[in-house]
């Protein structure tokens, strides 16, 4: 018997000091996480609860598409890491063991899985399949917040798929997607799908899974039939009335006027007339190279990156000043450096830019014929922009799964290939699919908590249903609670027994904070009455009349049913 009584769950008034996210001050005073220290946490016996109804929701369904569950382990060799590039990024964790040899903490296992298949994979016979496992991950993260939503070590469900071809790779990206909707759909979350960036995982392309609420990290951009993260959204910009171009770029005096803002004052012109120019270095042979923007608009460097292919970094004062004019005066005409254009640039405006001397811009100035350039899309789109002509809407939301077309990617470096039917070696096409368990644990937290405390959604909740007894030890109120505490597990239902001799108002406020979604009341009252008192978690709502003492177990059951 699950009795509180003889629980662990350490409710507190008062949430940490520095929690800001609400699923971190709530998580923590209801007693279903624990800190250990800076991003890493404990969860506790009613937190562990939830993250295991989630992790078996997640079992099941990519069980249904052709998940082989199998354990790899967090301590790996670096040698894979080195030859696939990875080894170097800054977030994975590194050591060394006893005999010196270099060991990383895996943040993830493409490398693992990996050297696995190319052991054992030698005929397109052996192809198509599928390996996931839910493993401990480590992630050395500079800035650790939101409680269990950005750490250093945290449970992930990863997935991968082994294909012949990029077909077969849609196949299994495809199957993964509906995988991942039905997962969500059944977890309760709000949520959508949304391009995104490839990132430090390489590949061809990848999606999203966004759970909407405050405390996101992510910023995500959408319209009627569009959704994507805003590292990688694109949308048409708020048009402007510009200036018609002069016959020849105009120099004006801007003394001291080295922002945007404080040339568009000075010229009495909206910022949008402006160009704003950002120089930077390419990493390969290119070298220099001035991004130009319009001056309302800015440079969305993930954009910018995948746009040059390459690595680049911003340019130093220094260098700006020798290669082009004094920081805070240049522009794209007359720069003696190659100059790519944002797609957001009309070609036919007249703008304003900087003359690449001190205290003075140009206006009148022409793409194409006063500059030439090449075209890229590497702004950050805004509010006011539009897709298909209608507005966007920008609003934050906490990431909760991704999939990758990985491609050849991890496949090539570490020699994991396949002989065809025409007996020619070629590299395994993969793909890989991740999953946070405990972001999706506080996105529920985040999306349907009130003033109270938590409101689960009925497929993740610690348990279903939470008694409430009023009476003492040896009372008819307590001895009728277990009876109908025994009446309801033997029909199949989870439930928690408040037995303690805590006094009604400290049991009300707990069942409130831990968010149950179905509570029932046995007091004196009530007893006399042959019902029980109920409650639905979800906006605080009385059960008129609540549930007739006889025959309870299955009228809750039904009542059960019926709850979000």
């Amino acid at each position: 018997m699950t009795r509180l009584s003889q629980f662990l769950l350490p409710t507190e008034r008062e949430p940490p000091a520095d929690a800001e996210a609400l699923s971190h001050k709530l998580m923590v005073r209801a007693g279903l996480v624990r800190q250990v220290g800076s991003g890493l946490w404990s969860w506790l016996p009613a937190g562990w609860r939830v993250h295991q109804k989630v992790v078996q929701i997640i079992r099941e369904e990519i069980d249904a598409v052709g998940g082989q569950e199998m354990l790899m382990p967090v301590l790996q060799p670096a040698d894979a890491w080195r030859k696939t590039g990875r080894y170097a990024i800054d977030e994975l964790m590194k050591l060394k063991d006893r005999k010196g040899a270099d060991m990383v903490l895996a943040m993830t296992h493409e490398e693992c899985v990996t050297s696995h298949v190319a052991q054992v994979v030698r005929s397109y016979r052996d192809l198509p399949f599928s390996l996931y496992h839910f493993q401990i991950k480590e992630r050395d993260e500079p800035r650790p917040r939101a409680g269990v939503l950005r750490t250093r070590e945290f449970i992930m469900k990863d997935a991968y798929t082994f294909d012949r071809d990029q077909d077969g790779l849609q196949a299994a990206y495809a199957a993964y997607a509906g995988a991942y909707d039905r997962i969500f759909e059944r977890t309760g979350l709000e949520w959508y799908s949304v391009e995104s960036d490839v990132g430090m995982m390489g590949g061809s392309g990848a999606h999203e899974y966004m759970a909407p609420c405050a405390a996101g990290e992510n910023e995500v951009v959408l319209a009627p039939g569009y959704a994507a993260n805003l590292e990688v959204a694109s949308a048409d910009p708020e048009p402007l009335d510009l200036p018609e171009p002069l016959p020849e770029p105009e120099p004006v005096d801007t003394p001291g006027a080295t922002t945007i803002d404080a040339v568009a004052q000075l010229l009495d012109l909206p910022a949008g007339a402006l160009l704003k120019a950002f120089p930077i270095v390419i990493e390969d042979d290119r070298g220099f190279v001035l991004v130009v923007v319009r001056g309302d608009h800015r440079v969305n460097e993930i954009k910018l990156g995948n746009a040059l292919g390459a690595p680049w970094r911003p340019a130093t004062d220094d260098e700006v000043a020798e290669r082009i004019g004094p920081p805070g005066f240049i522009g794209p005409a007359g720069a003696g450096v190659p100059v790519l254009l944002d797609d957001g640039v009309d070609r036919e405006g007249g703008y304003v830019t900087g003359a690449n001397e001190a205290d003075r811009h140009l206006r009148g100035v022409k793409p194409g014929r006063d500059f030439e350039f090449t075209r890229a899309d590497v702004r950050a789109v805004q509010e006011g922009d539009t897709v298909r002509g209608q507005p966007i809407t920008i609003e934050p939301a906490i990431e909760v799964g991704n999939i990758f077309q990985l491609g050849t990617r991890y496949s090539e470096p570490l020699g994991a290939t396949y002989l065809d039917e025409q007996g020619v070696q070629q590299p395994i096409v993969m793909g890989s699919y991740g999953l946070g368990p405990a972001r999706i644990v506080a996105a529920a937290v985040e999306q349907f908590a009130d003033e109270k405390g938590i409101s689960w959604p009925r497929a993740l909740a610690p348990w279903d249903v939470e008694i409430v007894a009023l009476g003492k030890p040896g009372s008819e109120e307590l001895a009728a609670a277990e009876g109908l505490y025994r009446e309801l597990r033997a029909i199949g239902l989870e439930v928690l027994l408040d037995d303690r001799s805590a006094g009604p108002g400290a049991k009300f406020a707990d069942a409130e904070l831990l968010g149950v979604p179905l509570r029932l009341t046995i007091g004196r009252r009530s007893l006399q009455e042959g019902r029980v008192e109920a409650q639905r978690r979800r906006g605080l709502e009385d059960i008129e009349g609540g549930v007739p003492l006889e025959g309870a177990a299955e009228a809750v059951a039904e009542l059960w049913r019926t709850l979000p």
